[in-house]
């Protein structure tokens, strides 16, 4: 048997090719699979999850030949970080005696607000990094999220998700990055690389289309145009690959009746010979089984494996339902073509060769004691915290007076699991656990406020369900105070257990339960009412927002949520955070994104309206900076050329201040339908009290680009304007410009984001 595979001098794909001749169909087969070994207790932790898993095979059989993926040995139930160290170096011992080659497996957990395991810092969620509009602080997050994974021995991590929001009533609304394709994608790749910095292996999800479902439901199919796909879903995957991201998970759904599973249009001919991927493509739990049991475009598990293959899935997870034995037997039978097999091992055995798992030597991590909520880490989650709190609405009343007597009502006001998301440890699997500490400090919001505050406490009504007495004894409560604080919103879980979340689909943008019935109560007690979201998508306010004295949203802001809400109530913070998402105004039955044409905008035809109450991008501070001059560098913007963008600011208040930059396209005429405006650029500015700024936006014309009447992205001529502002409705400059020269396709190697230079002046 030849050892030249173990050479780390020769190159990688001369290793995998020496690995590759010397082994089996068995041993081919079991590095496409993975294994998630789970107590049968922990079966309740999604919908026929027992039933997906099947029987569990003797240990020792499914190790016999090797193992591609160990899923989540940590991230199942609580275990303390040595003990998971201990089972998950175990299993990696079991995994390389079982084969001839002494291949350990691939380890991967879920990130999506932090590593989710028990212990370990639980940061904001998606669209709170979004809210921040700060990708350097995300790339910090998830550079310490990916060390803390390396020092686990865990080498890939699910996240983070590229889908965008088309529908807030989706459930998943909480878990992305918001409604603009350009925002996501400047977030996500910033993500991306702080986790691949670390040495982590980032999964963009769900590739693609997963958030457009029809009715906002979760796993159902999906009505999409190609123009719709190729300039709002693609865009941030785009920017993630550019990125680095070494893994991509396909969508549960399917589009125009082609399950993203089976499709190699999508995974092969776009992926991979467009876009130029190179990774692994891992299937989402289960998503090659449900091509037969859900899409019923295979008729058995052997053939859903071979459209799976063929679509070019190189990994089945979470088990070997379809890439076990049914592979084998198709194999057996000539279904199945062998070249579909040697494709997918030669990514899967790159991959591994490139984290180091093929190199003579490797041995798993010797357990030990880790902190995984340290200082350190608590300190950038406040931070991120802090920096994605919006505030939307003020009449004066914010920042509260020190030392006031405040009420402080509502269901989320006085719970720790007001603070998480449905991809938080806590609130995915401790939930399974009833009685174990969350494993990490987390405060309320009424224990935060209480710090500042005399604080005169009612539940008011839980998030779902409530009495009358409940709402009363808030109304007493509101109406002896000289400030109401209602905290309102969500809370996180999956398939049902909750009201936001995987499987947490609406019907309605209505606050859950009796919240919107609480809040019109302390309204009516004449008392200011300042209300605080906690939430994971937007909600209808627009019956009660005129009556606010102050609206604040935080979108699960993780661990140190109360602390950055009670800071930002008190004025110990500025707020700066804008919306990733709209919140719709009286039309939420008809919910829409910023993105729309004019007739998706309110028009004399329809007498729904559309109009967002509070708009993409909105955010107040207690206080501003300044604009100056907003100049471009010629009204001449060459078709394949760049324009410069020049907006001068100023901070002439007592205080710091942050300012969002945001640069809209309007397209007055194209030879398609296009968005009244969309993002391309976006600059955070900080600024000291007395210090002036500078930001330098270069914009490339491939920013302009869209697909056009034959499918194909052009960058047109014709007048265009920059409309450069602190929100997409508070437009401070309108810029028109003349795209002039030959019109002219653009494909992947485009320029997807503006060079941004901020300097003092």
């Amino acid at each position: 048997m030849s050892d030249l595979w173990r050479d780390p001098h020769l190159s990688p794909e001369a290793r995998v090719a020496d690995l590759m001749a010397q082994m089996t169909m068995a041993e081919k087969v079991a590095q496409l699979t993975g294994i998630w070994w789970i107590d049968p207790a922990a079966g309740g932790m999604a919908p026929m999850l027992s039933e997906s898993l099947g029987p569990q095979p003797p240990w020792q059989e499914v190790v016999a030949d090797g193992l591609g993926q160990l899923t989540r040995t940590y991230g199942t139930g609580p275990l303390e970080p040595r003990e998971g160290m201990e089972i998950l170096a175990q299993r990696q011992r079991d995994v390389m005696a079982g084969n001839r080659f002494g291949i350990p497996a691939q380890a991967h957990e879920e990130c999506l607000t932090g590593l989710a395991v028990w212990r370990a810092t639980i940061y904001p969620a998606p669209l709170s990094w979004a809210a921040s509009f700060d990708p350097g602080l995300v790339e910090r997050m998830a550079n310490r999220i990916g060390t803390t994974m390396r020092r686990l021995d865990i080498h890939q991590g699910l996240a983070p998700v590229l889908d965008v929001v088309r529908d807030h009533r989706w459930g998943r609304v909480e878990e992305t990055l918001g409604e603009d394709p350009f925002l996501v994608g400047l977030v996500g790749s910033a993500y991306i690389r702080g986790l691949e910095g670390a040495g982590i292996v980032s999964t963009l999800k769900h590739f693609v289309g997963y958030s457009a479902s029809r009715a906002a439901r979760n796993l159902a199919p999906v009505s999409m145009g190609p123009r719709e796909m190729a300039d709002v879903m693609l865009p941030p995957f785009e920017m993630a690959l550019r990125a680095g991201a070494r893994s991509v998970m396909n969508s549960y759904t399917d589009i125009d009746g082609v399950p993203a599973a089976a499709d190699p249009a999508l995974f092969t001919d776009l992926l991979r010979d467009r876009l130029g991927f190179t990774g692994t493509v891992a299937a989402d739990y289960f998503s090659v089984a449900f091509l037969h049991t859900l899409h019923g475009v295979a008729g058995s598990l052997g053939e859903a494996a071979r459209l799976a293959l063929e679509a070019g899935i190189d990994v089945e997870l979470p088990s070997l339902n379809a890439f076990g034995e049914p592979l084998l037997a198709a194999i057996e039978t000539g279904e199945v073509d062998e070249k579909v097999i040697d494709r997918a091992l030669s990514r899967v055995l790159l991959q591994k060769c490139e984290l180091g798992l093929l190199d003579p030597g490797w041995a798993p991590a010797e357990p030990e004691d880790v902190d995984l909520d340290d200082p350190e880490s608590r300190a950038l989650a406040l931070e991120l915290a802090q920096r994605s709190v919006v505030l939307l609405a003020n009449d004066g009343t914010l920042p509260l007076a020190a030392g006031a007597p405040i009420a402080v009502v509502g269901p989320r006001a006085d719970t720790f699991q007001a603070m998480l998301g449905c991809y938080s440890f806590p609130m995915h699997v401790l939930v399974h656990h009833p009685g174990v500490e969350p494993g990490v400090e987390i405060r309320t919001v009424r224990e935060a406020l209480a710090d500042s505050f005399d604080v005169t406490y009612e539940l008011g009504c839980p998030v779902v369900g409530g009495d009358d007495a409940e709402i009363e004894a808030a109304v007493a409560a509101a109406a002896a105070a000289e400030v109401c604080v209602v905290v309102l919103g969500d809370e996180a879980g999956l398939f049902g257990n909750g009201t936001s979340g995987e499987g947490n689909d609406v019907a309605m943008l209505d606050l859950p339960g009796r919240q919107e019935e609480l809040l019109e109560a302390v309204l009516g007690t004449g008392t200011p009412v300042v209300a605080v979201l906690l939430v994971g998508r937007p909600y209808d306010l627009s019956r009660q927002a005129d009556r606010l004295a102050g609206l604040v949203c935080g979108f699960f802001p993780g661990e140190e949520g109360a602390q950055a809400i009670a800071d930002v109530l008190s004025g110990r913070v500025n707020p700066s955070g804008r919306l990733p998402v709209s919140f719709p105004g009286a039309g939420s039955t008809q919910p829409s994104t910023y993105l729309a044409s004019t007739l998706g905008r309110r028009t004399e035809v329809s007498v729904v309206d559309p109009t967002a109450l509070y708009p993409f991008g909105h955010g107040l501070s207690y206080a501003a900076a300044t604009w100056g001059e907003v100049s471009t560098s010629a009204p001449r913007w060459d078709t394949d050329g760049a324009c410069e963008l020049v907006v001068q600011l100023a901070n002439e208040a007592d205080r710091d201040v942050s300012e969002v930059v945001q640069v809209y396209l309007h397209d007055r005429s194209a030879s398609v339908v296009r968005p009244v405006q969309r993002l391309i650029g976006a600059a955070r500015v900080d600024l000291a009290p007395g210090e002036r700024k500078e930001v330098c936006f270069e914009l490339h014309a491939d920013l302009t680009s869209f697909t056009g009447r034959e499918l194909v992205r052009v960058v047109e001529p014709g007048e265009v304007e920059l409309w450069v502002g602190a929100s997409s409705a508070d437009i401070r400059a309108v810029l028109a410009l003349d795209l002039v020269g030959p019109g002219r396709e653009v494909g992947a190697d485009r320029v997807l984001e503006p060079s941004v230079t901020v300097v003092p002046t």
